[in-house]
């Protein structure tokens, strides 16, 4: 598959196995989130005059998915409380010591990113990680693999986030984020985000967290949505 950034399309090298092809294109359409309706999330939104003017400048914000439910869910622990450049790093000494090479690596991508089996077995000393980053990666992996856990955003999104919240080391707002990504929940709401709050500050809008919590709201059932025009704001 490749793509041309200038004209936002991509270009799938059909395999043989058309079942395959049509995986790809499933986890094209989760990944990009193309079976959102942009008319009735915008319409949603617009009816906060607070966000009606940046939702009409940006329209048809989507939510970005994920090819891989655990993957994003491992970045996701990796990336609490750190940058997002550290974050990466942390994620790349794991696929260096944990991923499967691949043969033919090209464009610097050498491993696929481990399983959760393959995670659950591996030694994770000595990357960096905390002894408490360490055991919830191993929580998380054993759970997943064992079928517990599921993150393919095709089960109970109620008993999944209920089930990654008990594992130690995995708060709310990690749990948000992996159910705005993987799980495909269009009302999760990562209300202690910092660029969440940014977003808040840069419309004029109280931003402690009771504030927040109480306009985000107004929002259901597309909150997911808001954040990421919150974050379009603070970023820009």
């Amino acid at each position: 598959m490749t793509a041309d950034a200038a004209t936002g399309r991509l270009t799938l090298q059909a395999p043989a196995d058309p079942a395959t092809t049509d995986a790809v294109v499933t986890g094209v359409r989760r990944w990009l989130d193309l079976d959102a309706d942009p008319a009735a999330i915008g319409a949603a939104l617009s009816r906060d005059p607070a966000m009606r003017r940046f939702v009409a400048a940006h329209p048809g914000v989507r939510v970005p998915g994920a090819v891989d439910g655990f993957e994003l869910a491992v970045r996701a622990v990796l990336g609490q409380q750190i940058t997002v450049r550290g974050a990466r790093t942390l994620a790349g000494r794991i696929v260096q010591a944990a991923g499967t090479p691949i043969a033919d690596a090209r464009d610097g991508i050498t491993h696929t990113f481990p399983t959760a089996a393959d995670l659950a077995d591996a030694s994770l000393g000595g990357l960096g990680l905390t002894g408490g980053r360490i055991a919830t990666l191993e929580r998380l992996s054993a759970l997943v693999a064992g079928g517990e856990i599921d993150l393919t955003g095709a089960g109970d999104r109620v008993a999944t986030t209920e089930a990654l919240l008990a594992i130690p080391g995995v708060g709310p707002w990690t749990v948000a984020y992996i159910a705005m990504r993987a799980l495909r929940d269009p009302d999760a709401f990562p209300a202690t985000d910092l660029g969440i709050r940014r977003g808040f500050e840069a419309l004029g809008l109280p931003a402690t967290p009771g504030a927040i919590r109480e306009r985000a709201e107004r929002w259901r059932p597309y909150r997911a949505y808001a954040a990421m025009y919150l974050w379009t704001v603070a970023a820009a």
